[in-house]
Formats: structure tokens, C-alpha cells, sequence
């Protein structure tokens, strides 16, 4: 045990985490490790044994209230030494007295549990091949056309801190493509489609109402010719799962979203696709 250190990554090492999140099976984008960096450089920890990577795991600080962990994994051939259990505390220690949430594989919630998770509710991933749309979404406009304090302060209704800077990059990260609403001169829905490993995921997709979503996933759909298609929805939204089922997707898999304490009121209702597993 003694040959095993951690340490916080350096910003080109983050996309190890992306590669090894990959081998599991969880899909990332082509720029995640960009984009994620830009939240807290100082979140992200690799575990390795005699020199070499064994365990990664983040703990990213939006604010002074909330953290989102995530990338916690462990090499296969070395699970069961108790390197996930220390890699696990060090991310933990950084969030320090912040509340923090994570969306965690179904089978680990009890161990998530013992570290004072509660599950919130179920998120969702549907995949499957979706036509691009023979016609134009009317009303439908380039995402970058809306100020991004408006985008800010839509996300803040439906994700527990502010994240200005991770919505800088997302949005604005090349091959990121995102698609913007307005009614009666407010933002009613909006999201973001990337290129993935396989195929390309939208997230977030937040909308008033199912219309809208529909409208917003469809100009995304047709900006990229359609394709194989993820989009991550919380199970507790009914018309965030009938329009994935609407547009032919199928359950992939699931996941728990878990927090450690109480976070804002969020309006769920609205969010129709999660942004991200790995960072909320």
C-alpha cells in the first residue's frame, strides 16, 4: 500500500479519466476533458502504483455550497485493494463541507449510501438512431444568438449552483452545436448536441414544456444530419421520457442521482436531458 499516491492531475492528464470512462462503456465526447477543466483544475485525482495510473475520480467545485463527483474508477485488474476507498476520500476531502452530487452506476448506491448519499431519483441514458428532420424547426435559433447571462440564469433553474464558465465552454467548445427558443422575449428552451466516442449525446436539453423540447431536439438533430443519438433523461420528468420514447430511443442503462444534503429547489420538470453524468 505504501507504493500507491495520489495526486491532482494535470490538465493534460484529464484525459485519461475521458479514456478510461470510455472503456466502461460511458461514452464521453471528443472535448469533454476541455470543457470539464474549465470548472475546477484542482478537482481531479489520479491514484498510481509504483508510478503508474491505477485510479482516477473528480470532485469539481462549482461554488462554495456544491460539488459533482464523478470519474470514479479503478483499473479492473486491482480492484479490491482498497485504492478506490483512498482515491474516493481524497476527492471527498476536496469538496470539503459542500454538498455533493453524483449520478452513480445503480449497483453501487449502498456503497454510496455509507458515505452519506441519498438517491434523488433515477437518470435515464436512451440511445438509438434518429433521421435528421427533412424539414426546419421554425422558430428555432443558433444558441450563441442568446447572452450567455441568460443562458446562466435558465441553467441556474434547473441545476443546484452556477457554472458560468462550464457553460462558456460548452457552449462555445468547436463542434459543440446548441439551439435556442424564445417566447414572448424570454429563453424557453435551449441545448447542446456534441460529437461522443460513438455517435453524439445532447445535454442539457431544458425546455417549458414538451413543444419546445421536441422543437429544440429537433434543429439539434438536424444541425448534425442525424445519427446515433444519447440523450440522458431524469426518470421523474414523464414528458422528458415520452419524447425520448417518441423519437424511437430505448433505455440503454441507468444511473442514481445522489446528494449528500439538501440543494435548492430545482424545476425538474424542465429538464429534459442531463447535461453530463460526469459533472452534473
Amino acid at each position: 500500500m505504501n507504493d500507491f499516491t495520489i495526486r491532482t492531475m494535470r490538465l493534460d492528464e484529464i484525459s485519461l479519466a475521458v479514456d478510461w470512462a470510455a472503456a466502461e462503456g460511458w461514452n464521453p465526447g471528443l472535448a469533454d476533458d476541455v470543457c470539464f477543466a474549465s470548472v475546477d483544475p484542482e478537482g481531479f485525482f489520479i491514484g498510481e502504483l509504483d508510478g503508474v495510473p491505477v485510479a482516477t475520480v473528480s470532485c469539481v467545485n462549482y461554488d462554495a455550497r456544491f460539488s459533482f463527483l464523478g470519474f470514479y474508477i479503478v483499473r479492473p485488474d486491482v480492484r479490491g485493494k482498497s485504492y478506490g476507498l483512498r482515491i474516493w476520500n481524497a476527492a471527498i476531502a476536496h469538496a470539503g463541507a459542500r454538498v455533493i452530487g453524483l449520478d452513480g452506476v445503480v449497483a453501487q448506491q449502498d456503497n454510496y449510501r455509507k458515505s452519506g448519499f441519498q438517491l434523488a431519483y433515477a437518470n435515464i441514458r436512451y440511445g438509438g438512431m434518429i433521421a435528421a428532420p427533412s424539414a426546419p424547426q421554425a422558430g428555432v435559433i443558433d444558441l450563441r444568438e442568446i447572452p450567455l447571462a441568460d443562458v446562466e440564469a435558465d441553467d441556474a433553474t434547473v441545476f443546484p449552483a452556477r457554472r458560468p464558465a462550464f457553460l462558456r465552454a460548452w457552449i462555445g467548445t468547436p463542434g459543440h452545436v446548441g439551439c435556442a427558443v424564445v417566447r414572448d422575449g424570454r429563453l424557453a428552451g435551449w441545448g447542446v448536441i456534441r460529437p461522443c466516442q460513438k455517435g453524439f449525446k445532447i445535454g442539457p436539453l431544458v425546455a417549458d414544456d414538451r413543444a419546445i423540447a421536441e422543437a429544440v431536439l429537433s434543429a439539434l438533430l438536424a444541425k448534425v444530419g442525424g445519427g446515433e443519438i444519447f440523450l440522458d433523461v431524469p426518470s421523474i420528468n414523464r414528458d422528458a421520457v415520452a419524447l425520448a420514447e417518441g423519437f424511437g430511443l430505448a433505455p440503454v442503462f441507468e444511473t442514481a442521482r445522489m446528494y449528500t444534503g439538501a440543494i435548492p429547489p430545482l424545476r425538474l420538470e424542465r429538464v429534459f436531458g442531463v447535461t453530463t453524468f460526469e459533472l452534473g
